[in-house]
């Protein structure tokens, strides 16, 4: 059975193992090592998901296995929403990930908890970066009713990469 749940402080070196191996699943073949490594040293150490747990402007849901493992993980980020997403009261999809072994089985379904973590963060509008090459992610978020708005700059090490923007409301979150 799949449980999913808030993350906790003890969360932090499981979750940075778990973040960087589904991103360098996920984007490796397609970069080159040195970006690749940039950014999973700034963005996937312990310490450094540890301080994200901390955040009270980021939201961390983890999907757990029955042997107490982490088998996906969602973040929601409070901040600025770019111009091109224009619906109310928004909050980013900063990262949704599934462990490769765990393809298939529909968890990333299940982990669309995050819907409602957004809602209780007060959002009545979700929205997400995801890469322009990235087909099989944006055929999933579309299936759960984001539409795209726009672009961003995603800036891997020192590439340049080009995020489409995708957004969707929150049915009756987020209002009054």
């Amino acid at each position: 059975m799949v449980v999913i749940r808030l993350a906790v402080p003890g969360d932090a070196a499981a979750l940075a193992a778990l973040a960087e191996r589904t991103f360098l699943d996920t984007f490796a073949a397609e970069n080159t090592p040195s970006d690749m490594a940039e950014y999973v040293a700034r963005s996937y150490s312990p310490a450094h998901q540890a301080r994200e747990l901390a955040d009270p402007a980021l939201t961390t849901l983890v999907a757990v296995g029955p042997a107490e493992e982490l088998m996906a993980y969602a973040q929601l980020r409070d901040g600025a929403a770019p111009a091109s997403v224009t619906g109310p009261a928004p909050v980013e999809l900063w990262r949704f990930y599934i462990d490769g072994a765990y393809h298939g089985q529909g968890l990333a379904q299940q982990l669309m908890a995050v819907l409602e973590a957004a809602g209780r963060r007060g959002a009545a509008t979700l929205f997400l970066g995801v890469w322009e090459r990235n087909g099989r992610a944006q055929a999933f978020y579309r299936k759960c009713g984001f539409v795209d708005v726009g672009a961003h700059i995603f800036m891997l090490g020192s590439d340049r990469q080009t995020d489409r923007l995708m957004a969707r409301p929150l049915v009756g979150a987020g209002a009054a």
